[in-house]
């Protein structure tokens, strides 16, 4: 997994649009995405399991697929996720570098406290 812009694995990323926006999907919708994306179930088990045809679950698939891009491409939640991670990472790597040449103890216990903050953001 990298990042937003297609260089993720399409499975993880429908996942984690699950994750985000689901609740904005159909019960039915995300029951089945779930079922196909993070459980591995085959269409035709979720067909089974839902009592209506394969094909009909290739199609809520896709209509479900779509509405979580089509979601994420209007407000970016997911992208700005990933942006903010970036930019986390590399406040984290600077308060490092800052703590490892200073020798000031309350500026040490400072850094510590300030990058105990941003990992719990993580």
């Amino acid at each position: 997994m990298t990042d937003w812009n297609g260089n993720m694995e399409k499975n993880v990323k429908i996942s984690m649009l699950c994750e985000i926006y689901g609740k904005l999907l159909t019960e039915k919708q995300l029951a089945i995405l779930e079922d196909y994306y993070d459980k591995d179930l085959s269409l035709s088990e979720i067909a089974e399991n839902q009592g209506i045809t394969r094909q009909a679950v290739r199609d809520i698939i896709k209509k479900g697929e779509n509405k979580l891009f089509e979601l994420e491409e209007k407000l970016e939640i997911m992208k700005r996720m990933f942006k903010q991670e970036e930019k986390i990472a590399v406040i984290l790597s600077e308060l490092t570098r800052i703590g490892e040449k200073t020798t000031d103890k309350q500026i040490a216990q400072i850094l510590t406290h300030v990058k105990k903050e941003l990992n719990c953001l993580v």
